[in-house]
């Protein structure tokens, strides 16, 4: 069960578009984003993101699992990662940095686990 907090915490996060900018590597060429509806897609992408990078390093493994320290490492392993995200009242994206992204998918885990 939900508090009303939380309800209106996943109803403003929910309907944001979402822009993670990032760059894997020191090389500029690896620049990309990934473009999501929300907030939560897109913390679910970065996870989704080091998931298969940890599969790619083990193919063998059928299940994976790891915890928040593992994370922020592959965050903090990345050369840059940033996230737009859109503002209703100012019609803008607002830039976030990456320990703003950590803080958020430290909530984000936290209330999934919680289900």
């Amino acid at each position: 069960m939900y508090t009303t907090a939380a309800r209106i915490c996943a109803a403003t996060e929910a309907g944001r578009h979402t822009i993670i900018l990032m760059q894997p590597s020191q090389n500029r060429s690896s620049r990309t984003f990934m473009d999501y509806n929300s907030i939560n897609h897109a913390l679910d992408g970065i996870c989704g993101l080091y998931e298969r990078k940890i599969r790619d390093i083990n193919p063998m493994i059928p299940n994976i699992t790891y915890d928040i320290t593992d994370l922020y490492n592959f965050i903090d392993g990345l050369a840059d990662i940033s996230a737009l995200v859109y503002d209703h009242e100012i019609h803008a994206f607002l830039p976030y940095d990456r320990q703003w992204i950590k803080q958020k998918l430290f909530q984000h885990l936290k209330k999934l686990a919680q289900r």
